[in-house]
């Protein structure tokens, strides 16, 4: 079974390492996975699209960028009402935004109701949890949540591979709470 997923954020956000942390974890669980950014100039603020692929059977050879995705997460709130950024979502498609909408007025202002919208106010949590508003690792939990393919266990890893251990018990606090909170 193959998975793709379209990250959509700005720069400084996490998206680029949301995606990696994700392709990590699946690695970690026994399958093949890769993940990849795609942006233009590099700066801070600027819109941003990661893409992971998971695939449980086979090697994984495609290097392109996800157009129809499976799923589609969105860092940034003002990003989650552009109906651009569900452009190519399959029908039944699952849309994971940092909001603070409810998911029928977001479908109302995306418009589309032929996709399962999901929301967490992700940058309440960062914000609490680790005083910045870089919302990457509580969109992780989310999908950890939604998408029960990777075990959150296996993206906790990761982050613990990736981050000091002080960085990392932080990011792992925001993780649970998204996982608890997503609706």
């Amino acid at each position: 079974m193959r998975i793709e997923i379209r990250w959509h954020g700005r720069g400084g956000q996490g998206a680029v390492t949301a995606a990696d942390l994700y392709a990590q974890a699946a690695i970690m669980q026994g399958y093949y996975a890769q993940a990849f950014p795609e942006f233009g100039a590099e700066r801070r603020g600027a819109p941003v699209r990661a893409f992971t692929r998971i695939d449980t059977e086979s090697f994984i050879h495609d290097r392109y960028p996800i157009e129809e995705p499976d799923i589609v997460v969105v860092l940034d709130p003002m990003l989650a009402r552009d109906p651009m950024i569900i452009q190519g979502l399959k029908k039944n498609g699952l849309y994971i935004a940092n909001s603070k909408l409810s998911p029928s007025e977001l479908a109302k202002i995306i418009g589309r109701t032929d996709i399962n919208i999901k929301i967490i106010d992700a940058t309440r949590i960062a914000l609490e949890v680790l005083k910045r508003p870089i919302v990457n690792t509580a969109m992780l939990g989310a999908v950890a949540k939604l998408v029960p393919i990777v075990k959150l266990e296996y993206i906790e890893k990761s982050i613990q591979a990736r981050f000091e251990a002080r960085l990392a018990q932080l990011n792992l606090e925001v993780i649970r709470r998204a996982f608890k909170e997503v609706k």
